[in-house]
């Protein structure tokens, strides 16, 4: 059992053992917690290595801030001048919700950022400032197209977090996957096999083997195959790539880096949208709550004990993290984390050997800084 704060400061302090700002390696560690917190693990302590091997490869800047471009009185274009991504991220948020105070609604795009993890951090915080929040990121290639083999798209996840009465609110940390990659590599680290519809082996076969979409195959569009809606989910996919790659000037689609590799910079494209309910009509948080309300008092359907709304199942986790008292983490993730880039336990979607996230680890072992 390991605390919010124990966790917290641990991976903080993993980061600025590398060399990283404490300003940024701080935003880093509040959004990997907030990510176990409320139960996405993949996305959580899972990803401190990505985070370490990027930085200590010198793919990832040290230090810095992002710049803005161009600014007009709702929008802006900034450059993440290739910083950790949560750096960039909180950036932006906080940019497009001082624009929505001034103007109703506030977008900024961005290019030249890097893996930001989940997509509903940045949601939460503008929704946290009175704002109806959106964030969306291109990643890298790891789907493929509907009828297609080859990866081609990523994960490319969208989130809104929807302000309703008291502390309630919708909120919406989806990818157009049908699954985050993350999920896949959990599943692969707990020898379980992925659900019909995750993924596809390197011919472009439905498969429920996490390692054949590891290795060689791809991750589906939301839906699954083309039969049962996959192609919906490629056009969201698309469109996601449409409002970050293509908007913001970044690297798009193919262009984008493999997953791991240490040969350029990521160069991800991010959108983050904040909008003023209060510039539109009256009673907006009154009426979402009716609206989750009439969602939630539908009748379950046989078998099932009740229907949720989005950010239901993680307000529960985040219970049972209180009831607990902190976080469980599989021992396999550790076995994970002390193996070396590019091991089996490792390397996923044609990442290259870097370094030994563990030797990281030592060296802050011997500053005393754990």
């Amino acid at each position: 059992m390991v605390t919010l704060e124990e966790s917290c400061a641990f991976m903080e302090r993993i980061m600025v053992a590398t060399g990283t700002d404490p300003t940024h390696a701080a935003d880093l560690a509040e959004l990997l917690v907030s990510a176990d917190h409320r139960g996405h693990f993949s996305h959580g302590l899972n990803r401190i290595d990505v985070y370490m091997n990027g930085v200590e490869a010198g793919i990832i800047a040290k230090s810095g801030q992002p710049t803005v471009l161009k600014e007009l009185a709702a929008t802006a274009w900034v450059d993440g001048e290739n910083l950790l991504g949560p750096t960039v991220g909180k950036f932006c948020t906080d940019l497009a919700v001082q624009k929505a105070r001034e103007a109703g609604i506030g977008c900024v795009v961005v290019k030249g950022s890097n893996h930001f993890g989940i997509a509903g951090w940045y949601s939460m915080r503008m929704m946290e400032a009175g704002m109806l929040g959106l964030s969306f990121t291109n990643t890298t290639p790891c789907a493929v197209p509907t009828r297609a083999r080859q990866n081609t798209l990523g994960t490319h996840p969208i989130a809104c977090a929807a302000p309703a009465l008291s502390d309630d609110s919708f909120v919406l940390d989806m990818a157009t996957t049908t699954a985050a990659y993350g999920k896949v590599e959990i599943c692969k680290l707990k020898d379980q096999s992925i659900p019909n519809g995750w993924g596809c082996d390197s011919t472009g076969k439905e498969t429920n083997d996490p390692k054949e979409v590891i290795h060689g195959g791809g991750l589906l569009p939301l839906g699954g195959k083309e039969i049962s809606g996959g192609y919906k989910g490629y056009g969201l996919t698309m469109m996601v790539e449409v409002m970050t790659g293509i908007l913001g000037g970044a690297h798009f689609g193919g262009n984008i880096r493999k997953w791991l590799a240490t040969d350029r910079e990521a160069d991800l494209g991010q959108c983050f949208i904040a909008i003023d309910p209060e510039a539109f009509a009256p009673g907006f948080r009154d009426r979402m709550s009716q609206l989750m309300s009439m969602c939630r008092n539908a009748e379950p359907a046989e078998g099932e004990s009740a229907v949720l709304v989005a950010g239901d199942p993680e307000r529960a986790h985040m219970e049972k993290v209180a009831k607990e008292g902190g976080l469980r983490y599989h021992r396999n993730l550790f076995k994970k984390l002390h193996s070396p880039v590019g091991s089996p336990d490792q390397q996923v979607g044609g990442g290259s050997p870097a370094f030994d996230p563990v030797s990281t680890i030592l060296k802050a072992l011997k500053k005393n800084i754990l």
